[in-house]
């Protein structure tokens, strides 16, 4: 099956994303060579999260210990301010908890999840739920007085970090609800599959795996129902046949051509009919990597197209 997202490919991204979630910690070192400061366990005290790792290091990470997830950029003058203190403070919490690390520019798909307006943003994370979170600035003894009351309310709920001696860790028993959707989208079953996901990522909705298969699923499903002659076929004023041309044009792997299709939309109508361009647009953004070079020029022809 041919589709902007092979279905071969969602499988292979799955498995990696478990196989993910079964090792054991072994992060990278920051740039210039030193090591991640230790937290006092087999966790780095401060370490980078990606959209691509945040299911394993942050949201099965915190069933373990209390991760606090700094949403930062490197434009932001005041994360410049907070992020440090923070980095502090967690090489100092003796393994009680850990700092996640996320850049907002990179990772857009983790802000959006938590639906962060200002930054820098700082969530705390416990056994795969967002308990509480803080906005802006703020001085290292308020800060751990708020990390303090986490634990206490929240302590129990965590089984500790497991020592950092080397040993392999058990690994964790695949999600039974993953395998039967996967299970079915391997069988052909598209609309089965996607039900699964869909009530995986309303009960989970840190689970980034599942809700990344869930739009990728909509899109294919969606997409198939589009009669082939509507590539030829559409006329440039009608809005709905030119959107699901696009759709067409990206399962047939021409994402550049998708985009230029609806960005011309975009660039012609008012009203309604660019909302409803620009939101099909935004959405098949969602489908790739943001850092696509593809996808960057598309966000690119968008702004001038709106602006």
């Amino acid at each position: 099956m041919s589709g902007a997202v092979d279905l071969s490919v969602l499988k292979e991204r799955a498995d990696a994303g478990r196989a993910q979630a079964n090792r054991p910690a072994s992060p990278a070192p920051p740039a210039g060579g030193a090591a991640a400061p230790s937290s006092g366990g087999a966790f780095p005290a401060v370490y980078d999260v990606t959209e691509a790792d945040f299911e394993a290091d942050v949201v099965a990470r915190s069933g373990q210990v209390l991760v606090l997830v700094d949403l930062w950029a490197t434009w932001c003058e005041p994360c410049k301010q907070l992020s440090p203190t923070l980095e502090a403070l967690a090489a100092q919490s003796g393994g009680k908890w850990v700092l996640a690390k996320v850049d907002v520019d990179a990772n857009p798909r983790i802000a959006q999840l938590f639906g962060v307006q200002s930054i820098p943003t700082v969530v705390a994370i416990v056994a795969g739920q967002p308990v509480s979170a803080f906005a802006g600035v703020q001085p290292a003894g308020q800060i751990q007085g708020w990390i303090d009351d986490l634990l206490a309310k929240h302590g129990a709920e965590l089984t500790g970090a497991p020592a950092a001696d080397g040993a392999e860790p058990e690994p964790e028993p695949e999600d039974p609800r993953m395998i039967a959707a996967e299970t079915k989208l391997n069988d052909g079953d598209i609309d089965g599959a996607l039900a699964d996901y869909k009530e995986i990522a309303a009960a989970e909705p840190g689970n980034v795996e599942a809700a990344s298969l869930v739009r990728n699923l909509e899109f294919v499903a969606r997409a198939q129902k589009h009669d082939a002659a509507t590539l030829a076929d559409a006329a440039p004023d009608d809005v709905p046949a030119q959107l699901a041309a696009a759709d067409l044009e990206l399962l047939n792997q021409q994402p550049e051509a998708a985009f230029d299709r609806i960005i011309k939309v975009i660039s012609r109508t008012a009203g309604d009919e660019r909302t409803a361009a620009r939101t099909r647009l935004l959405e098949l953004f969602e489908l790739f990597d943001p850092a696509e070079s593809f996808v960057v020029a598309a966000r690119r022809k968008l702004a001038t197209a709106l602006y």
